[in-house]
């Protein structure tokens, strides 16, 4: 993630907790940190993993509460998938579409210019529009290669 955008994340959480009179904690600074240090999605053992490797040991309630207040601020999103909850550091990225094998569970990012524009063009009955997320299930080319030397095997024997 750009350093640029970890200052205004930073400065975003700041100013929250200063309208709101509360404490501004290193706790919640290195989570933010540790988030934005992400360049995919990430599961909270992935996060609570790489909090205790690169600042300091973590509480799960931390961690958890953090990430709370930093969806409400509308700098991480949670997505609920089928293979578990996932998180994504989402300032200055907020249109896309995943990709999610149902078999590994890995998560990626594709363009779909074509969805992009449809749902620009969609008229929207009072509501204002932020972002999308779409996603996509299927298998992996990892995995349909697995699978396909696993049939193969299969119709050998």
């Amino acid at each position: 993630m750009k350093e640029s955008n970890k200052a205004a994340v930073r400065q975003i959480l700041t100013k929250y907790l200063d309208e709101n009179k509360l404490r501004k904690t290193p706790e919640r600074f290195a989570v933010l940190d540790a988030v934005y240090s992400f360049n995919d999605h990430f599961s909270i053992q992935e996060l609570s993993e790489k909090i205790e490797k690169d600042y300091f040991p973590v509480s799960r309630a931390t961690l958890y509460n953090a990430l709370n207040l930093f969806v409400n601020l509308r700098l991480v999103v949670c997505h609920r998938l089928s293979i578990g909850t996932k998180y994504e550091a989402c300032y200055a990225n907020t249109t896309h579409c995943h990709q999610v094998c149902t078999i590994c569970g890995k998560v990626s990012e594709t363009k779909a210019p074509k969805v992009e524009t449809a749902i620009e063009e969609t008229h929207l009955k009072r509501f204002r529009r932020d972002s999308f997320s779409l996603y996509i299930y299927g298998v992996c080319s990892t995995c349909l290669a697995r699978l396909t030397r696993e049939k193969n095997k299969k119709k050998i024997k």
